[in-house]
């Protein structure tokens, strides 16, 4: 059994969270900071990590940024933003070489931390504001990301799928921000809203490696000072999700040679509820792996998709079906991966499914944990969830999921939306 020791403690208005292992040649150092997604404020936090990787203050263009990590035996420094639940997350990842296979080194890591240290709270400003140059430049590129959602078809039917689904839920809000919203952001407001997120964001602090615990928690005191933050602000607000009599059925058409089928269920479950890894184990024996009964009655079968998987949004309580379908062949795909869906309510499910799917869901899971940053994001699952599943303990629980736990789990699930991006000349009906 992998064992990931963690521990957590309260430093200067942020959570240091340091886990110590021997496994990695490198120490791996993430900032995460933390806030309610909110409709307002996501066009600015989606801009924040383009603008903040151009380069702090001391290192102020991308080259400077570069030469700096290069120096540091060839750090790697990524970062970007995302959604998990009602919370909007931006994340400072930061690989760098352990000192202690490099001889006559000693200071890297406190290098790292002080070069993180100045790309995340020592940005490259001049009168209250970004520099103009940098901020047009990264706004246009955020811009044309916006702008490609729409030629990638999977992501935008997934897209307009959450945005029918959870209309007026704050889920609904776009990863990337809104295009519209872009012009009207100049570079000090950006700058206002980034000393604003700097206060009151949630900031947790991982460090993961080969390193003595106490002289990087004194590092980490020593370089990342911030105020205490206002706890209130940080809390997504609990909403009432609006309880759907019967599906919605919605339909785009576009110029595509593939339609794309996504269907939208709510499980009624969470990360942190009890019955969470026998929902993990539901989700793997529908559509979570090449074996799964979407991938095998839809493709295989009935020769009906080009693909056909589903997964989880695990702290939304969201399971999404996802296939690409021959715009004739919409009824009858649709059919047949509603019936995987009753057919398994009904207990449809042999202890070879089961046992089978239990198998590949642990070895994903083991696999994650060969990565640092697998095993960051994982532990990463119990902030956001406020609750204490640690990996292998959500190991062990998977392990031990019965199949009458599965079928019991599949019962709470409610279909919620069809969604259907089809040609121009294919109908629901063709």
């Amino acid at each position: 059994m992998v064992m990931i020791q963690e521990e957590v403690k309260q430093l200067q208005g942020l959570n240091l969270h340091l886990i110590p292992n021997e496994k990695f040649k490198t120490v791996n150092i993430v900032v995460k900071f933390k806030s309610p997604l909110n409709r307002d404020t996501i066009t600015k936090r989606a801009l924040l990590p383009y603008v903040l990787q151009q380069g702090p203050k001391e290192y102020p263009s991308r080259k400077d940024l570069q030469i700096a990590l290069d120096n540091l035996y060839g750090a790697v420094l990524s970062i970007d933003g995302g959604k998990k639940g009602n919370h909007h997350i931006l994340s400072f990842r930061l690989e760098v070489a352990n000192e202690k296979f490099i001889p006559n080194e000693s200071n890297i890591i406190n290098e790292a931390v002080r070069l993180l240290n100045e790309v995340i709270f020592h940005p490259n400003i001049s009168n209250n504001s970004f520099q103009e140059e940098i901020f047009n430049r990264e706004k246009e590129t955020l811009r044309q990301k916006i702008k490609s959602i729409i030629d990638d078809k999977m992501k935008y039917a997934n897209m307009r799928l959450i945005d029918e689904m959870c209309e007026g839920e704050v889920y609904q809000t776009h990863v990337s921000g809104y295009e519209e919203d872009l012009d009207n952001i100049s570079a000090s407001d950006l700058y206002d809203y980034y000393t604003t997120l700097l206060k009151e964001d949630q900031v947790d602090v991982y460090v993961l490696g080969d390193v003595s615990t106490t002289e990087i928690e004194e590092t980490i005191a020593t370089n990342f000072k911030r105020e205490t933050i206002e706890n209130e602000k940080i809390v997504a607000e609990k909403e009432k999700i609006k309880n759907q009599k019967s599906p919605k059925e919605v339909i785009d058409k576009q110029n595509v040679q593939q339609a794309k089928l996504h269907i939208g269920y709510r499980t009624n479950v969470q990360y942190q509820d009890e019955n969470y890894p026998a929902l993990q184990v539901f989700n793997g024996i529908l559509g979570g792996f090449p074996s799964s009964k979407l991938f095998i009655n839809v493709r295989e079968k009935n020769s009906l998709a080009y693909y056909a998987s589903s997964r989880l949004e695990s702290h939304k309580g969201l399971l999404l079906v996802f296939s690409g379908i021959a715009p004739k062949d919409y009824d009858k795909a649709r059919d047949i991966m509603q019936q995987q869906m009753t057919s398994m309510k009904d207990g449809q499910i042999t202890e070879e499914e089961l046992n089978e799917t239990k198998e590949l869901i642990i070895n994903q899971l083991l696999e994650t944990l060969d990565h640092p940053q697998g095993i960051i994001e994982m532990l990463y699952q119990q902030v956001i969830a406020q609750a204490n599943l640690s990996p292998d303990q959500l190991i062990e629980k998977i392990k031990n999921v019965k199949l009458e736990e599965v079928i019991e789990v599949g019962k709470q699930i409610e279909e919620d939306t069809i969604y259907l991006l089809t040609s121009e000349g294919g109908s629901s009906n063709d």
